[in-house]
């Protein structure tokens, strides 16, 4: 190396600092804290809330940034904007998700008593009554629904994963795709004109429901089990062809106990997907004041048709009408949640683990 450039290099090196600085492990925080106390003061002062929550973001990030740069340099300063920019983004993904729950909640639980999950609302006009006949219609109509589309979209993903090879299985891989996009409306229509044929218009059964949610559920069972299928190592396959067994066998044996983890989730979510839905049930199952356990014969109530009504025709006075619907509201959305929650724990228990 040239002694010049060697002195120049070794000069630029000398007035470099070895250490750079560092704000506390606390400044963010501090700084946070001080845009919110300052995002509060402009909305007593009669400032809309959107427009305080956006200075305080701002007003963050511009105080972050100026501190960073003072203290640690550029290139760290810019990535803790970057990290205000990205939290900043999830709260804001987070916000109406938040909203919703604590309304529901607010509003809900006025009436989550033992009376609401013990009563009908048979004869009853005004205040009180309860939603055991729509809990009781809900999960009656989501067990046929899942009794009608767990086997055939299981039994589809099989045929898509272990045997399609042609025009079948990619015409069949697009009809999926297809009903996934099908509005909820569209099913019940379906499920109605279906079993118009049979029994004349204007009927109306439990089990109609169950073929409309089926509708809905079947692409998404296949789906999920198609995936979770096809993640199980092709060893695994053969090395059961090698010992001589059936291709039936080591799909019964082999492949659906390794992928049944995710079998299990994607069946338990689409559950979820389909449990609130309201528009092909009030179209199909109607609602009725009182109970019936029969999917086959007659109206049956469900608890998102059961909120709507309530909503929707409160009567006089309204106001236990809404209680009603809001704590409707409520149960349904903890309902969502265990099923989301079940999920999560049958991923966990049906995981093949290795051995050590």
């Amino acid at each position: 190396m040239n002694p010049s450039t060697r002195t120049d290099l070794e000069a630029a090196l000398s007035d470099r600092p070895l250490t750079q600085g560092s704000l506390p492990r606390r400044a963010p925080w501090i700084t946070l804290a001080a845009a919110i106390v300052i995002g509060l003061v402009l909305t007593s002062f009669g400032v809309a809330t959107g427009l305080a929550a956006l200075v305080t973001a701002v007003l963050y990030g511009v105080t972050i940034f100026a501190w960073s740069l003072a203290v640690e340099g550029p290139r760290k300063a810019k990535d803790r904007v970057v990290a205000a920019a990205v939290t900043s983004a999830f709260l804001l993904a987070l916000a109406p998700l938040i909203s919703v729950v604590v309304t529901v909640i607010s509003n809900g639980v006025n009436r989550l008593d033992a009376e609401f999950f013990t009563y009908s609302m048979h004869g009853i006009v005004g205040e009180g009554g309860g939603v055991y006949h729509a809990i009781t219609g809900t999960l009656l109509i989501t067990a046929v629904a899942t009794v009608i589309s767990v086997p055939i979209g299981l039994l589809c993903a099989i045929y898509l994963v272990e045997y399609a090879t042609g025009r079948l299985g990619r015409a069949i891989t697009f009809f999926v795709d297809v009903m996934t996009g099908i509005p909820s409306i569209v099913a019940g229509l379906f499920a109605y004109a279906l079993f118009a044929l049979f029994f004349g218009p204007g009927v109306r059964m439990g089990v109609m429901g169950a073929v409309a949610l089926s509708v809905l559920m079947i692409p998404i069972v296949v789906r999920s089990a198609e995936e979770m299928l096809r993640l199980v190592p092709n060893e695994l396959r053969e090395a059961a062809y090698a010992l001589g067994v059936p291709k039936w066998r080591t799909i019964l044996k082999v492949v659906l106990p390794t992928a049944m983890a995710g079998i299990a989730t994607g069946v338990t979510l689409a559950i979820a997907r389909v449990i609130g839905e309201t528009a092909p049930l009030l179209v199909t199952v109607g609602i009725t004041t009182g109970v019936n356990m029969n999917p086959f014969d007659d109206r049956m109530a469900t608890l998102p048709v059961f909120a709507y009504r309530q909503f929707s025709s409160p009567g006089i006075p309204p106001e236990p009408a809404i209680d009603r619907a809001w704590t409707a509201a409520l149960v349904l959305i903890a309902v969502v949640m265990l099923l989301n929650l079940a999920a999560r724990l049958f991923s966990r228990l049906f995981a093949p683990r290795s051995r050590a």
